[in-house]
């Protein structure tokens, strides 16, 4: 039986991942992808982690190549494009996985403005120039589908300002995607994630809070009602699956929440 994505030609985004204990979002999207039959083009900040990442491809059989690129540079993101079509020939799918938070951000009474500027500038704007980019080939070929990483934090929250505006205007950057270019054949949606256990949630917050890993762990997993337990970034990786493969043609313009049900508590 052929592969979900068997002979696509893929770009994910932020590929490498944080050092830490668990799989980070972006690295188990390109295995389960490569896994699934699609060429993945690995793009990370750091070209080192995106190669760690493609060494784990390869080591299953799979085919990657890594590109090192800033999504925050338009420059970058048009040549990520131009990587996918001199590797595979074309693109097919773009997951747009780079994500950044902390250093200065907080409520609005706190929030440093720097880092307001710095992550709305990555998480969201790095966002449009990839999409921008990618669509250049998608739109002449007439079909194509992006997926887009956002969070529970689009909807709630008050102690980071600028992650959750950053995460509300991925939201909205999905929708007027979708229905700019649903009559091209393009697709667009979103996984709007909870709590997972990755290195940058969990590694992350520690450093920040001098906490231990178990107990940001324990503190995160106890605020989820499905099981008590945070997802992982396979839980991400299969909801992109489902958005990047033919089984989703006919939804665009979703934003899925892959929460353990945290949002239906919020409402």
């Amino acid at each position: 039986m052929a592969g979900r994505l068997e002979g696509k030609r893929v770009i994910v985004t932020g590929a490498g991942q944080t050092p830490g204990e668990t799989l980070g979002n972006g690295r188990a999207i390109s295995l389960l992808f490569a896994r699934e039959g699609a060429r993945v083009v690995c793009a990370d900040r750091i070209l080192e982690r995106a190669e760690e990442t493609v060494r784990m491809i390869a080591g299953e059989g799979g085919e990657a190549v890594a590109v090192q690129a800033d999504v925050s540079k338009a420059a970058d993101c048009a040549a990520l494009v131009q990587a996918a079509k001199d590797r595979f020939g074309g693109l097919d799918v773009l997951v747009n996985n780079v994500g950044i938070g902390g250093g200065g951000d907080g409520p609005a009474h706190a929030i440093e403005e720097a880092a307001f500027d710095r992550i709305l500038g990555v998480n969201l704007k790095g966002m449009m120039l990839m999409t921008k980019a990618a669509l250049s080939v998608l739109r002449e070929q007439g079909a194509g589908a992006i997926v887009n990483i956002s969070s529970l934090a689009a909807i709630a929250g008050g102690a980071q300002l600028a992650y959750e505006v950053s995460k509300a205007g991925v939201n909205r950057l999905t929708t007027s995607v979708a229905q700019a270019n649903a009559r091209r054949g393009v697709r667009c949606n979103a996984i709007m994630m909870g709590f997972m256990d990755t290195p940058m949630a969990v590694a992350g917050i520690a450093a920040a809070r001098g906490e231990s890993q178990a107990e940001v762990r324990a503190r995160r997993d106890a605020q989820v009602p499905l099981g008590g337990k945070m997802g992982t970034a396979w839980d991400t990786a299969y909801a992109a699956l489902f958005l990047a493969c033919e089984e989703s043609r006919f939804v665009t313009g979703a934003i899925l929440p892959v929460d353990g049900g945290m949002g239906v508590r919020i409402g």
